[in-house]
């Protein structure tokens, strides 16, 4: 099939998006163009101002592109919803609702019966291993229990493509790392499409199939990195030479760069 007539899971064309202020406007993006495959994981790195979120939050369809469009599976994205899943670093889950009934609510607005939606979420709580904390509530959990309901729930609406942005990033590192592998445990076993946002280039290498390096001033896509390392992947993948030399080259790109620039 020629790279013409191909369809992609995400289409981001000449997408800029320009903030009114007080002190004037401001182009956050600036001609943003981005092919994503099925069930690909997309890490985005870059540093502080580059548009990470703002480019997430379009896709999302949380806000319109000031030019461009976006496409998820071919239709224009105009709103939330419609087959995209969102997690965020804040959990935002539902303090009067069990862990059970966070996971189904989006089944419920979607008119699912009582005992299918139940089924569902029982499903994806197994999944990202919360059997024991289905009747609790959200008070009675830790911050990593937290967003792997958060997870649950996202994946729960059977979403062609999920949204992350920095979901793990105020968690402790062992916790990080345990969530690390369960996101892609379960990634294995649902085969989504993954737009993953993520500050730290390890945690980037160990979760995605290609990694986009995101430039600031505006923010625009700078490169994009094949990850050539085989799944499935755990921690013990960031021993392997391969690995470090990746992480290394990443930082060098993104970070160390830009410090250089900066001085």
């Amino acid at each position: 099939m020629g790279e013409e007539n191909k369809t992609y899971e995400i289409v981001v064309s000449g997408v800029t998006k320009r903030f009114e202020k007080k002190e004037g406007s401001f182009l956050a993006l600036d001609e943003v163009n981005l092919k994503i495959d099925k069930n690909e994981f997309i890490c985005v790195v870059g540093p502080s101002g580059c548009g990470k979120t703002t480019l997430m939050n379009i896709i999302a369809g949380l806000y319109p592109p000031s030019t461009g469009t976006v496409k998820v599976r071919g239709e224009v994205v105009t709103g939330p919803g419609k087959g995209k899943g969102v997690v965020f670093q804040q959990y935002a889950l539902y303090p009067w609702l069990t862990v059970e009934k966070n996971v189904a609510f989006g089944l419920k607005m979607k008119g699912v019966g009582k005992e299918e939606r139940e089924e569902i979420a029982r499903k994806y709580i197994h999944i990202v291993g919360l059997d024991k904390f289905a009747k609790s509530y959200p008070k009675e959990l830790s911050g990593g229990m937290k967003q792997r309901v958060a997870i649950a729930r996202a994946y729960a609406t059977n979403p062609e493509v999920l949204l992350m942005d920095e979901p793990f990033g105020a968690l402790d590192a062992q916790t990080r790392a345990q969530l690390q592998e369960n996101l892609l445990n379960t990634w294995q076993q649902e085969k989504k499409t993954c737009f993953f946002i993520t500050h730290d280039v390890e945690e980037a290498v160990l979760l995605s199939t290609k990694i986009i390096i995101m430039s600031a001033g505006p923010g625009h896509v700078r490169e994009i990195i094949d990850v050539g390392l085989g799944y499935p992947r755990n921690q013990e993948t960031k021993l392997t030479p391969e690995f470090n030399e990746l992480k290394n080259e990443l930082w060098n790109k993104v970070y160390k760069e830009y410090l250089e620039q900066e001085k």
